[in-house]
């Protein structure tokens, strides 16, 4: 057999493969068509279903807190206090902001079980009353009633030290938080660029997605604050304690002058003796006097560190009732419920005449 009778054995076959195709396509077309009352049917169930979806189904409401983070300059606002601080003995360091919280970790820290467990362990006015917001949780979604069915836990209360928490109370905190960050809490940052985070809660509970986003925000905020401001805290509250008690002593030293010239008020010039009491005195005035104006310079520099320090949290938009509403419509959910029907009554069919060319 010569190459050319080969080439066109082989054009042949691929048009008998896809005339067979097109044959099978045609078949199946009419094999459904005939079932235009079986897809009429299936497709109207569908769209009651999916209809009747939309009805049920509780809508979800959005809450979304965005705020500004701004951590101040990298270390050269505090240069032009440079020159008063080595001279007060404190060094103010060269090196930018290292610190915890610099860049993505704050999101991090927003989705941890310490935030969100203080978060949840908060008080919030729900209608007059106030409540925990995870009692809140628990009542809307009806979690004691499937603790008490699946799990027998009946009576729980999260009121009190959560440091006391027994096993139970823990393990349910846990789940909560780990339902937090898969379904209901989203943390982000818009822009890279930007120090704009936002913040947002899903739930089916409207007061309950308000206020524990303003809770959480207002717990992550002041966590971070008192972290990035904690060491200079310590060194302004310990230098103010410093010259509190110098402040005492040089005031009792400044009484004993007083007290030692009242006691020799006509003194005779000649008498040495009777000046040195009134000498002592003036020395540890003296004394205290240097001490204390240095404590109190040390003590300046270290308030304008703290300020420093210290980052600027704004608020750009807060939750404000009515909250937005995710809700599948009813004209899409019966659309798709029509479909998804005819669908799987397509392949149904399908399914079954092959299977039953098979056994026949």
């Amino acid at each position: 057999m010569n190459p050319k009778e080969n080439e066109k054995i082989a054009i042949d076959s691929d048009e008998i493969s896809v005339k067979d195709v097109l044959i099978k396509i045609n078949t199946t077309i009419k094999y459904l068509k005939t079932k235009w009352l079986t897809f009429c049917i299936v497709g109207f169930i569908g769209g009651v279903i999916g209809l009747g979806y939309a009805k049920l189904k509780k809508p979800i409401y959005v809450a979304n807190c965005t705020f500004v983070l701004d951590e101040g300059s990298k270390g050269g606002g505090l240069s032009q206090y440079a020159g008063l601080a080595s001279l007060a003995g404190i060094d103010m360091g060269g090196g930018g902001n290292t610190g915890l919280f610099q860049g993505d970790n704050i999101i991090e820290l927003y989705k941890s079980r310490l935030m969100i467990a203080m978060a949840l362990l908060n008080k919030s006015n729900f209608d007059g009353k106030d409540e925990l917001l995870i009692d809140r949780y628990i009542d809307f979604n009806k979690l004691r009633t499937k603790w008490s069915e699946k799990d027998h836990i009946n009576n729980i209360s999260f009121n009190g030290d959560p440091a006391k928490f027994n096993r139970t109370q823990d393990s349910i905190v846990n789940d909560l938080v780990e339902t937090f960050n898969k379904k209901i809490l989203s943390v982000s940052k818009p822009d890279k660029k930007l120090g704009i985070i936002d913040v947002q809660v899903s739930t089916g509970d409207e007061l309950f997605s308000k206020e524990f986003t303003n809770v959480l925000v207002q717990t992550v905020n002041n966590f971070y604050i008192q972290t990035k401001t904690k060491k200079a805290s310590q060194d302004v509250q310990t230098l103010q304690k410093q010259a509190d008690s110098v402040r005492v002593v040089l005031n009792s030293s400044i009484s004993g002058v007083a007290s030692a010239s009242d006691a020799s008020p006509n003194a005779n010039p000649l008498l040495v003796s009777l000046r040195v009491p009134s000498q002592k005195k003036q020395i540890d005035v003296q004394a205290s006097s240097e001490i204390y104006s240095e404590i109190v310079k040390n003590l300046e520099v270290s308030k304008m560190m703290l300020r420093q320090e210290t980052p600027l949290i704004q608020v750009i938009d807060a939750p404000i009732l009515p909250l937005k509403v995710n809700k599948i419509g009813k004209s899409i959910s019966t659309i798709i419920g029509v479909i998804l029907a005819s669908f799987i009554t397509m392949s149904w069919l399908l399914i079954r005449k092959s299977l039953r060319k098979i056994y026949n």
